[in-house]
């Protein structure tokens, strides 16, 4: 038996798809970052220090964007995209953990 093929992804432009690779390594670096969810000190400089050189990859897919005229974001499409590169999950290390019970 062969597991359920994953959705596929939706059409975008080289530019969406590189905005969305872009937007999701920021967001697993700030995962790492995060001082709530951290283990250790050189982990999370290292990934701050990645930041910087993912935020400029960013910022040019963007740019890119802007400058073809793609002036609208199409949400319900970019978020498909997240969804199916599993970005709930990987956003969800942003967050602060919830309180423990004890």
């Amino acid at each position: 038996m062969f597991p359920p093929e994953p959705h596929p992804l939706p059409a975008l432009t080289r530019a969406e798809g590189d905005f969305v690779d872009s937007y999701l390594a920021v967001v697993d670096l700030l995962g790492r970052i995060n001082p709530a969810r951290g283990h250790d000190t050189y982990s999370a400089l290292r990934a701050a220090q990645a930041l910087a050189s993912h935020s400029l990859a960013l910022r040019d897919a963007l740019t890119l964007m802007h400058e073809r005229g793609e002036s609208q974001v199409h949400a319900a499409t970019l978020a498909r995209a997240l969804r199916v590169l599993d970005g709930e999950r990987r956003a969800q290390r942003l967050a602060v953990p919830p309180a423990s019970t004890n």
